[in-house]
């Protein structure tokens, strides 16, 4: 059996070896994790619903992000890249070339495969609610129409929504609403 130590790794280096690399890792607590890729489906899941609300949220101070933006969450000393983030943080009115991270998501898209299901709903769940900003994370499933969704309930907990095939979604943060069957639109399903 292979024996490896793990070495701690910090933040600033962290984000400067990510910077110079071809591929993506997650950072969490020291440790960085190579991500996996993504299918297609998922791809086009992420895209249509990172469009939606790009062009829902045009007129608005928010601002939407997809899948190669990190997420940083302080409390836990971590890093992370979800699907779709939307931010209505002002601070990103101005964007510059040397913007990288977001740390004040308003709403925060998972789309699951079989081999990331568990961490987005475990892991990064926990972490994810440590966020004060954060009012809304939606869970997609890539191989069947359905969504689940967390609405933060004030400071004490979050209400769980579970969308399926002719449902309409809604995103009450961002008063957002469509047919589950459009974020599916071209998926195969």
């Amino acid at each position: 059996m292979l024996n490896e130590q793990l070495q701690y790794v910090s933040p600033e280096d962290y984000l400067r070896l990510e910077a110079q690399s071809s591929e993506r890792h997650e950072y969490v607590a020291g440790g960085i994790y190579a991500m996996t890729g993504a299918s297609l489906r998922h791809n086009i899941i992420a895209l249509n619903l990172a469009s939606a609300l790009r062009a829902h949220l045009k007129v608005s101070p928010c601002r939407v992000f997809i899948e190669g933006v990190r997420l940083h969450v302080a409390r836990d000393n971590a890093y992370y890249y979800p699907d779709v983030i939307v931010s209505c943080d002002p601070r990103l009115q101005t964007i510059t070339g040397e913007s990288m991270v977001i740390d004040q998501p308003t709403v925060l898209v998972e789309v699951l495969s079989a081999s990331t299901a568990g961490v987005d709903r475990r892991e990064k769940f926990l972490a994810y609610r440590k966020l004060a900003s954060l009012r809304e994370y939606l869970l997609v499933e890539q191989d069947r129409m359905e969504a689940e969704l967390f609405r933060r309930q004030g400071d004490v907990g979050w209400e769980r929504c579970v969308f399926s095939a002719g449902d309409q979604l809604s995103l009450v943060s961002l008063e957002y609403q469509c047919l589950l069957s459009e974020v599916y639109e071209g998926s195969g399903l």
